[in-house]
């Protein structure tokens, strides 16, 4: 079994480096570039998912998916998309219909940021606008029952832009579990990476 990392906008592979290094899994693990993978593609989400799609479709053997904020989007629509190949899955500060409004306030913010503020994420600035513009209409409601995996559900307790859907999707998805991270914001990844490797480490025991 392949354990694939997803990480957010805003973040790099190695975002995860201390998660995957406190967990028994780590040797199977691999963190997957957001960038990496739209390189001398056109940034949009169309175009980001095929290209993760791909990288999934390369493993030979069952997958563990587990991404945050924009990685929880890709590995939930790949999970539905494909049912039989996913184990299980991580959706950490996850939405599953795009809240237009936020990401409205997220793009003007962006517009207002130096070119400079973009390079840690591996992306121009134009890039992650146009990204985050097509991502707009995004809505997995109706597919929401495809996903047959179990599903751990995660959230920082201060993560308020997030909380609330992810406890929505416990409801919709049916062998799925929620979990708060106490005192942890967006970034759980990076905020919180040895309490998140022992409630993954946890799933993961119980999916074997």
């Amino acid at each position: 079994m392949k354990y694939l990392y997803l990480h957010g906008l805003g973040q790099k592979p190695d975002s995860w480096n201390r998660v995957i290094k406190e967990t028994k899994v780590s040797k199977s693990s691999r963190s997957l570039s957001l960038s990496e993978m739209l390189e001398e593609k056109a940034a949009t989400y169309k175009e980001l998912y095929s290209a993760f799609s791909s990288e999934c479709d390369k493993e030979n053997e069952e997958i563990v998916l587990c991404g945050l904020s924009l990685g929880a989007v890709l590995t939930l629509n790949y999970a539905i998309d494909h049912p039989d190949k996913v184990k299980a899955l991580v959706l950490i500060a996850a939405q599953y219909k795009m809240p237009k409004k936020l990401l409205k306030v997220q793009n003007m913010l962006f517009h207002l940021m130096p070119n400079s503020a973009f390079n840690k994420m591996g992306f121009k600035k134009a890039d992650v606008i146009n990204l985050c513009g097509t991502m707009a209409e995004l809505d997995f409601s109706d597919s929401l029952h495809k996903v047959s995996c179990p599903v751990l559900i995660a959230c920082g307790e201060k993560d308020n832009a997030n909380k609330k859907t992810a406890k929505e999707l416990c409801h919709y998805l049916n062998n799925s579990n929620f979990h708060e991270l106490m005192k942890t914001g967006h970034e759980a990844n990076i905020e919180a990476p040895e309490e998140l490797a022992i409630v993954l480490q946890r799933f993961y025991d119980s999916i074997n």
